[in-house]
């Protein structure tokens, strides 16, 4: 009997890519995509890496794909963004070894900046896409997925989303596929994208699609569940589910892959409904393109582009009811906040105290954006916080950013912000970079990156440092400070207003959410001495709350010991004890 197991969508499609024969992974964490590497790197058989960035995971899995071999990269949504140079041309090229992309959406907006939608980066790049809707088919579509990529020599788009990602259902288990290397042979005209290649490859790209297009009505993952024919259903993924929970005696018409659209399939479902309904998250991507066809679906008129949507969703269009069981708790909000012990927040303490603006990234450090600390003024991108400082010193001169700085963590300074530092040393900047050096990719849980030391399999490696690039590029001043030590940050952040020549500040402490961090100290307060000033609330640490009296109480449970509050003290209230 078949060994079954109950599996994360993440998990799954690692098993997937295991069970596919896969040989190389390349990847940079991203919620909802992050665990699909760290599952896969406990397979011995798969070479599993953490990247600098998508743009770099993508090209190494299309280099082990070119030399033979089956290969995956993984990311989020905006890190496709980042990787769509080599995407845009490798969907020319084509493959040798079957070539798949994991790209993990977030309808709602869980993690990220926002929604988009992966099906039309498909659609755009020729790129066929592939999308499951659960465990079970996350790894037995990835299969799949690379099985097309080596007949229609192309690669192919995983598309998931966070419910799919972080959900879990039954798997049954397979063993893993003997797929022997492919033989690479030299080919200037398919592997070498310069112009007269190019044009050629075009026409390939066209033809491929095509036939996909013709040959997709008759693959076995698109699937027509008949049932009543007075509504029908056209959707895929997670919301394929909310359709089955709502609508259990409907028609359907499950699409696993929905880009090119299986037209002659969709055209004989559509006649044989009185009414069809195209039920999909986010962008009306199957919707149009089956309206252009002249057929006459429903879709949008019904529905919101934004956000998750529920089985409660549907039933509340179908029945004019709202179906949920529980009425919205009246809960008050909460915000996200920085960690006890977090070093982000001492380095805002002192942006904030010197009432200083700061060009955010991407990273637990956005949360200096909101109360108390409110100091991080702009997020737009991986490593936009340099570029945004740049391009506002040029705009506006020196004299408007000596109250300006950048912000930015240390795996998203490796990521992309290094680029916008050269920009600013071969430019003439003289504005100031903090680098908030927690020694971690902290946001998605703590992953490895270059200047760890450590792979994502936990082997040891050289650890890049910091400092010494940024010198090595020309930065002219670079200091490393304690994250803590605010006296030392405040100094160096004032004599670099003061100046003209471009600074780069690393602020260095680790993630107070490691492995193997020991807190040997906590902090007390004294009610006796405590004056209510509220100086130490004001630097937002959840470990610290008032009293019915105005007096503060520290939880020692929550505290880490960092003693930044008692610094913020002026009546020595607060002190920093052996635990």
């Amino acid at each position: 009997m078949s060994e079954k197991k109950i599996m994360l969508g993440n998990d799954a499609i690692a098993r997937g890519a295991y069970e596919a024969g896969v040989k190389v992974s390349s990847a940079y964490p991203g919620t909802p995509s992050t665990e699909i590497s760290e599952f896969l790197a406990t397979y011995p058989e798969v070479y599993t890496e953490w990247a600098p960035n998508e743009k770099v995971a993508l090209e190494v899995a299309a280099g082990a794909s070119y030399s033979g071999v089956r290969a995956l990269a993984a990311m989020k949504h905006v890190g496709l963004n980042v990787a769509s140079d080599p995407l845009y041309s490798i969907a020319y090229t084509g493959v040798n070894g079957g070539l798949v992309i994991v790209v993990a959406d977030d309808p709602g907006i869980a993690s990220s900046q926002n929604e988009q939608d992966t099906r039309m980066i498909g659609r755009s790049a020729h790129i066929p896409v592939i999308e499951p809707s659960d465990s079970q088919e996350a790894k037995d579509l990835l299969l799949t997925a690379f099985e097309i990529s080596e007949e229609y020599d192309t690669p192919v788009i995983f598309r998931t989303t966070t419910k799919l990602a972080h959900s879990q259902s039954i798997v049954t288990l397979g063993k893993r596929c003997d797929v022997p290397d492919k033989v690479y042979e030299r080919d200037v005209k398919k592997y070498v994208m310069m112009p007269a290649s190019a044009i050629g490859r075009h026409k390939v790209v066209e033809a491929r699609e095509d036939r996909l297009s013709a040959d997709a009505s008759s693959l076995p993952l698109n699937r027509w569940e008949k049932g009543d024919t007075k509504l029908g259903f056209i959707t895929s993924g997670v919301a394929y589910q909310y359709v089955k929970e709502a609508a259990p005696t409907a028609s359907v018409l499950k699409l696993g892959m929905v880009n090119p659209l299986p037209r002659a399939l969709i055209e004989e479902f559509v006649a044989s409904c009185d009414e069809v309904i195209v039920f999909e998250e986010l962008e009306p991507v199957i919707e149009e393109q089956v309206k252009s066809w002249g057929l006459a679906v429903k879709g949008k008129e019904l529905f919101t582009k934004q956000g998750e949507y529920s089985a409660n969703m549907l039933k509340k269009v179908l029945t004019g009811k709202d179906a949920a069981v529980f009425a919205p708790a009246a809960a008050p909000a909460r915000p996200p906040i920085l960690c006890p012990g977090c070093p982000h927040r001492s380095v805002f303490s002192v942006l904030k105290k010197l009432k200083m603006h700061a060009a955010g990234d991407i990273g637990c450090y956005t949360l200096g954006a909101v109360a108390p600390l409110s100091v991080i003024d702009t997020t737009v991108c991986m490593g936009s916080s340099i570029s945004l400082l740049h391009g506002m010193e040029k705009a506006k001169g020196r004299e408007y950013i000596r109250s300006w700085v950048a912000t930015i963590g240390d795996s998203t300074f490796l990521h992309t912000g290094v680029n916008s530092l050269i920009n600013m040393v071969y430019n003439k900047s003289a504005a100031t970079v903090m680098i908030l050096d927690n020694r971690t990719t902290g946001m998605t849980g703590h992953q490895e990156h270059a200047a760890t030391g450590k792979t994502l399999k936990g082997e040891e490696t050289h650890a890049i440092d910091l400092s010494e690039l940024c010198r090595a590029i020309g930065v002219p001043r670079v200091l490393r400070i304690s994250a803590f030590d605010t006296a030392a940050l405040e100094a160096a952040l004032c004599e670099s207003a003061g100046d003209d020549v471009l600074t780069v500040i690393i602020a260095e402490a680790p993630c107070a959410l490691l492995k193997g961090q020991s807190f040997p100290n906590v902090c007390v307060a004294d009610a006796e001495k405590c004056k209510r000033c509220g100086a130490c609330l004001r630097i937002g640490c959840p470990a610290i709350t008032k009293t019915a009296d105005g007096t503060v109480r520290i939880d020692d449970a929550m505290c880490n010991g960092c003693g930044l509050c008692e610094g913020y003290c002026k009546f020595g209230a607060i002190e920093k004890r052996p635990r």
